[in-house]
Formats: structure tokens, C-alpha cells, sequence
């Protein structure tokens, strides 16, 4: 047994040495040609908005830029915040939603209202709190024009500033750094391997017409993900890339933020309860059982643990967080193991944004 767990450890260490060298990275940096959409679903941003349409009006080397900005009945000041920012860009556009569609979550449903206004011959999906760097726009469609590929996710850089934060944030990267080898994924796509961030995803518009747009994941708590599913169901290639050098987000502020978004999504991520399980059981034998073992005096516990906390680290790297937290993860696994709990013990129960989830 502990041999076979020094095996598993090892796996994962093997995935994200291929993936440390090999992921896929915007750097074409010359005007892009294609004409870009930007949906942009907000719901009580009005401490985020506005720098992310500043952020939108400073790209560069987009020689078409539309910018659909869809207010979901915001309660807050973020109908005045937009105006101000936005002022007589013509390229922005916002929508005052009526709420969600009958039978559809409120951000998909934002984001089928934008689509249907859409123009651009690629579709980008953006959330309020990512900041990106001037060339990030071009630079991704330039990713998706050089590899021929139908979509594509720029993972942004997670911001960390509390300790639960630290602890839990960069797990996002490693994820899937640490499970999916990528150069794999895209040559030969997989439902089971579709890796995605709704916070910056990038889609070619007829691909998402041939989906019927946001339809297929009109009820799904993770849009992101089931939609890359989707399209990949339908034919469609893409990945995900490393876009921590151009958008970055700070997704929550405190410990009650990260429970309630992880615990509004977490029960759905693993496919079912046997999934959530056999999820869990993973995270205890990577990420807890190596230190316990390496406590009792066993060698190979202290080697398993190295194992992944160098995973840890060359995820740290390549997203740009700090790689002294990869020495944690045992701390960083129960963590994650208690949000999976307590997402499936609230499911359904969630306050978010004024919304049950």
C-alpha cells in the first residue's frame, strides 16, 4: 500500500514535470485580424466593473473590439459605475437584464443575451474582478488563430492575499498542472479531460453557434467546464493555457467568501457523490497521507510528500504564486476536503449574490 501510494505520487509529479514544459503560453503579440466580442456578465460589481472596463479600453492591436456588458439586476451601484467608466466608448454596449430565462442560471442566461447581440467572429467570455494586460486580448486570439484550435482558456493568475486564500487559491492551477497532460488533451480531446476557466475563455463564434450557444449548459453550475465538454462532444478542439502573464483575478477576500463559492460549485465538479468520494480519497492520498506516513518514520512517505510538494512548486512557477505554500499542502488538501464536504451538505442552499444556488 504505501508503496503503491509512493506510485500515485510519483504519476502526478510525472504529469506536471510534462506539463511544466510543455503548456502552451500567448506570445504573439502582432494585430490580430479577427473581429473579438467580449461578454461581460455583472451582478453587484460595483467594486469591480470599473476596472475591468478600464482594463478592456487600454487593449491594443484588436482592429475590431465590441464589448457587451450585461447588468443582471444588479442591486448595487453598478449601472452608475458602468456609465461613468464606459462614458462615449462606442465599442460598449450595456444590457439591462430582466433576470435569468425560465429554466436557466443567472450568469449563462447573461451570457446567451450578450451572445445574441454578438458580432465579433470570437466570443470571450470575461468575469468583473480579471484584470488584463494591455496585449492580453490580442495575444489570445493570436494562440487560438496559431493552433487552429476552436477555443481556448487562458488560466489568469490567482491572487492570494489572507492565509485560507493562500492555502486553497492556487489549487485551481495545480488541478488540473498535476492531473491532465495538456499536449494529450488537445491533440486528442476528451469530455473527461476538458479543462476551463469561464474567468477569460476564448471561442470562436461558429463553434458556438453550432452548440446553440450557452443552451447546452443552461443549467450548470460549472458553465465553464460543461461547456468546453460541449464542444469538444461536438467535434470541437481547444485547451488551456497559461495566461498568468496577461489577466489576473482575486477571486475572494476572506475565509466566508472562498466557503461559499466553493460551496456553491464544489458538489457539481466531481460528476456525482461516487465521484466526489473517489475525488476526496485522491487529495487524502496525495496531499495528507505521504506527511502522515513520513511522521511515522517511513522513508517513502518523506519522498511522496517531496513528490508533491515539488508539483506544488512548478505550479507555483508557472502561475506565478508563492511556491513556499506548495510545503503546506497537506494543510491545502484537508482544506479542500472540508470545502467538498460542506459544498455537498449546502447544496442547493447557497447565498450568491442574492441568489440560491
Amino acid at each position: 500500500m504505501r508503496f503503491a501510494l509512493f506510485v500515485l505520487c510519483y504519476l502526478v509529479l510525472v504529469i506536471a514535470l510534462i506539463n511544466f514544459f510543455t503548456i502552451r503560453t500567448p506570445r504573439n503579440k502582432s494585430m490580430t485580424s479577427k473581429s473579438v466580442t467580449v461578454l461581460l456578465p455583472v451582478r453587484n460589481e460595483q467594486n469591480n466593473v470599473g476596472a475591468c472596463v478600464a482594463g478592456l479600453m487600454a487593449q491594443k492591436d484588436v482592429k475590431q473590439l465590441q464589448v457587451i456588458i450585461i447588468n443582471d439586476q444588479s442591486t448595487d451601484n453598478t449601472a452608475e459605475v458602468l456609465s461613468e467608466a464606459i462614458g462615449v466608448d462606442s465599442r460598449f454596449t450595456v444590457i439591462q437584464s430582466q433576470g435569468p430565462r425560465e429554466g436557466w442560471l443567472g450568469k449563462v442566461s447573461a451570457l446567451q443575451t450578450g451572445f445574441e447581440r454578438s458580432t465579433g467572429e470570437v466570443i470571450i467570455c470575461l468575469d468583473a474582478d480579471v484584470r488584463l494586460a494591455p496585449d492580453a486580448i490580442a495575444r489570445s486570439v493570436n494562440q487560438l488563430e496559431d493552433l487552429s484550435l476552436d477555443f481556448i482558456s487562458p488560466y489568469p493568475r490567482q491572487l492570494a492575499g489572507t492565509f485560507s486564500e493562500k492555502l486553497i487559491q492556487p489549487l485551481l492551477h495545480w488541478s488540473w498542472m498535476s492531473t491532465v497532460i495538456l499536449r494529450l488533451a488537445e491533440k486528442v480531446p476528451h469530455r473527461s479531460t476538458a479543462v476551463a476557466n469561464g474567468q477569460f475563455f476564448l471561442i470562436r463564434t461558429s463553434a458556438l453557434h453550432a452548440i446553440d450557444g450557452f443552451a447546452s449548459v443552461s443549467k450548470k453550475i460549472l458553465d465553464d467546464v460543461e461547456l468546453a465538454r460541449s464542444l469538444i462532444t461536438a467535434g470541437y478542439k481547444g485547451v488551456v493555457s497559461e495566461g498568468s502573464g496577461i489577466a489576473h483575478t482575486r477571486m475572494y477576500t476572506n475565509f466566508n467568501e472562498i466557503r461559499q463559492g466553493y460551496g456553491k460549485s464544489l458538489h457539481k465538479a466531481f460528476g456525482g457523490a461516487l465521484g466526489a468520494i473517489v475525488a476526496s480519497l485522491f487529495i487524502a492520498a496525495t496531499g495528507i497521507a505521504p506527511l502522515l506516513l513520513a511522521l511515522d518514520g517511513y522513508f517513502i512517505g518523506l519522498v511522496a510528500y517531496l513528490c508533491i510538494a515539488f508539483t506544488r512548486v512548478l505550479s507555483a512557477i508557472r502561475s506565478r504564486s508563492n511556491p513556499l505554500y506548495a510545503f503546506l499542502h497537506p494543510l491545502s488538501a484537508a482544506l479542500l476536503i472540508y470545502l467538498i464536504a460542506y459544498s455537498w451538505a449546502k447544496r442547493g442552499s447557497i447565498q450568491w449574490k442574492g441568489r440560491t444556488v
